[in-house]
């Protein structure tokens, strides 16, 4: 590695001594209109006073370890944050840069909170620049981060556009307008079919038959058409009960209590489907298991490949997902609702509806918990679901796997190009302080 002798071996203590934040105080700083507050996670709210007097650099302490943000104005770090001040021989955008390649975050000793301790910070051997070559060095950096930036941005609009698009084919799927609609082929093949409203009575019925409960059969609830948009011509409206298979714990949550303890996991063994395995549509393979032993006491809370799971805590309720094959013995844990739909209602439509758009605005009258969202069992069965005939059921839900593959492929490719944009920001750095100390090196980064 070359040094050019412009540069000088120190520590960061010498090159950029460090101070402490401080809590909020009207005892303290200077009055000053609406100055950013700076943690470790960069602004975090404005205050009326500033504890620096310019441009300042601040470094997390706690919490985001080793973050770095640049102020140009004065400023407030509070007390989970390092800072320093600009000098006529530093340029802190230099020191920025120069922090952000080292990673301090990788300084972490901590077991518990994480920390970045100060001697550890002063004691770090680094190689400084005066300000002339300092200031070449920040222009060269931020003519490429510039570059880099405007590509990044580009990826976020297409990552954008990709959601509106998987909402809007969800959209489409559960409003009759993704494929031709079983009463217009009908009509074109000169055929009769069954519609929707005699599939659910015959559904019922069925269940009605093949009640054997220890109490007296009770229907489940029905639909309340009240405020409900019009469906497509063979179409019908009902409630996830409605649509269940007719046998026991078709639709059921997981254990609660001491049923189910973080102590009852184990290393292997069977599954337990957990709010973390169900994504916006997709299952989510995180492991957690149970013993074989704890497993059949709680057989009632079993779920099995092709059973819908749905989210009844936390974001986007009804979130769902489908039990993939091949996942083996598996039960539910608790605000984990199993839905196994009836063998004539197709669990990928079923799949589709519940995690569209319009299906989630009109479950977010039911949701309740400030700050926590969350449905019960009795509300998730009353969920109200738009039921196109069975065969159209299959064709909607084959063309809207399709056209979300796709979407899936093109959003893999993008979580691959913010990666590499990733690596082209660590390489730029790279090539500015490691590799020959000068600007010559970063114009071919």
């Amino acid at each position: 590695m070359n040094q050019p002798s412009k540069w000088t071996q120190t520590t960061l203590g010498e090159a950029l001594p460090i101070r402490y934040g401080k809590a909020r105080t009207d005892k303290a700083g200077v009055v000053r209109e609406e100055t950013a507050v700076y943690g470790s996670s960069g602004v975090i709210d404005k205050f009326d006073r500033a504890l620096t007097s310019g441009p300042t650099l601040i470094i997390g302490r706690k919490g985001t370890v080793g973050a770095t943000h640049y102020s140009s104005e004065a400023c407030w770090p509070i007390d989970t944050v390092y800072f320093a001040e600009a000098s006529d021989d530093k340029d802190l955008r230099f020191f920025k840069y120069l922090l952000d390649h080292l990673q301090l975050a990788r300084m972490d000793r901590s077991t518990a909170v994480p920390g970045l301790s100060r001697d550890d910070y002063n004691a770090k051997e680094v190689a400084i620049p005066d300000i002339d070559e300092q200031q070449r060095i920040v222009s060269e950096i931020e003519k490429q981060f510039t570059r880099l930036d405007a590509g990044v941005t580009s990826l976020k609009r297409a990552q954008t556009a990709l959601k509106r698009y998987r909402a809007s084919v969800l959209k489409a799927a559960c409003e009759g307008r993704l494929v031709p609609t079983e009463a217009d082929l009908a009509r074109k093949e000169n055929r009769s079919y069954e519609s929707a409203d005699v599939l659910c009575a015959r559904i019922l019925k069925e269940r009605r038959e093949n009640w054997k409960g220890k109490s007296n059969y009770k229907e489940p609830l029905s639909p309340n058409a009240v405020d409900l948009p019009s469906l497509p011509e063979g179409w019908a409206w009902a409630t996830v009960e409605q649509l269940a298979a007719p046998e026991p714990n078709s639709i059921t949550d997981g254990p609660f209590g001491s049923n189910l303890k973080t102590e009852h996991y184990t290393n292997s063994g069977p599954r337990v489907i957990r709010l973390q395995n169900i994504g916006d549509g997709v299952f989510v393979d995180e492991e957690a298991h149970i013993s074989g032993t704890h497993f059949v006491r709680l057989q009632k809370h079993r779920v099995f490949t092709g059973d819908l799971v749905i989210a009844a805590f936390g974001e986007n309720p009804p979130r769902a997902c489908i039990i993939p094959p091949a996942l083996g013995p598996a039960i539910v844990k608790a605000d984990c609702i199993r839905f196994k739909p009836h063998r004539d209602v197709a669990a990928k439509y079923m799949n589709a509806a519940l995690n569209s758009d319009p299906i989630r605005r009109r479950t977010k009258a039911m949701v309740h918990g400030v700050g926590r969202p969350r449905l019960n069992l009795g509300e998730i069965k009353s969920i109200v679901l738009p039921v196109p005939p069975r065969a159209e059921q299959h064709r909607v839900a084959g063309e809207t796997e399709q056209r979300l593959s796709v979407i899936d492929e093109l959003g893999s490719v993008i979580s691959t190009e913010f990666q590499r944009a990733i690596r082209l920001r660590q390489s730029i750095l790279r090539r500015a302080f490691d590799d020959e100390f000068s600007t010559s090196s970063l114009t071919e980064a």
